[in-house]
């Protein structure tokens, strides 16, 4: 009999671990899914939001994790300050991080800014700096690789969301909430990772 596949995905809320574990008594994944024997598809860090990919494919897992099929993943940063055209143009071209160059990107200014939810512990805003939000999609996942990427053009990163993975959005899902993947999502994901 054939096995079928699970996968899931999460809206990972805020300091939570991207793993079912923690022997420090963190927040994990398995404070939000009950499912047994699935796994993170990748990492997202424990201090940013959003999208994650659990299942127990593991041939797909790998696709997706590797580099070399070039899946993209979408991140909203929310940045101190304004970015300019130049800065913007420096995250499209790559960035030099401790002599890697970071993967060409693309990048550009949301404008009008999401309407997202309130995060559980709000952001340090600066009375005198204005913030605002950068649409960041990558094909490579360095750690912490967002961050660093708009640090090295002048705008810290204050807020990290993924919003998508390859074909998959987090679309209405609040922070802690999950569903499964639909036939045609698993069906559009396995095609765009070959």
């Amino acid at each position: 009999m054939k096995h079928l596949f699970t996968y899931i995905l999460l809206n990972k809320p805020y300091e939570v671990l991207t793993q079912f574990t923690d022997e420090n008594g963190r927040a994990t994944l398995k404070d939000f899914v009950t499912v047994p024997n699935i796994y993170p598809v990748g990492r997202l860090d424990y201090d940013s939001e959003g999208l994650v990919l659990l299942t127990d494919d593991k041939a797909l897992q790998h696709r997706l994790s590797d580099p070399k099929f070039k899946i993209e993943k979408t991140y909203w940063a929310q940045v101190e300050n304004i970015p300019d055209e130049t800065a913007l143009e420096q995250l499209r071209k790559g960035i030099f991080l401790k002599n890697i160059k970071t993967a060409p990107a693309k990048a550009k200014l949301l404008q009008p800014e999401p309407s997202i939810w309130e995060r559980s512990k709000p952001i340090r805003f600066r009375q005198n700096i204005p913030t605002s939000w950068v649409q960041i999609t990558l094909t490579q996942g360095m750690n912490r690789q967002v961050r660093k990427m708009t640090a090295a053009v002048g705008f810290p990163t204050l807020r990290l969301i993924r919003v998508s993975i390859g074909p998959l959005q987090i679309g209405e899902l609040a922070p802690g909430e999950w569903r499964y993947l639909t036939p045609e999502e698993v069906k559009a994901l396995k095609q765009g990772s070959r």
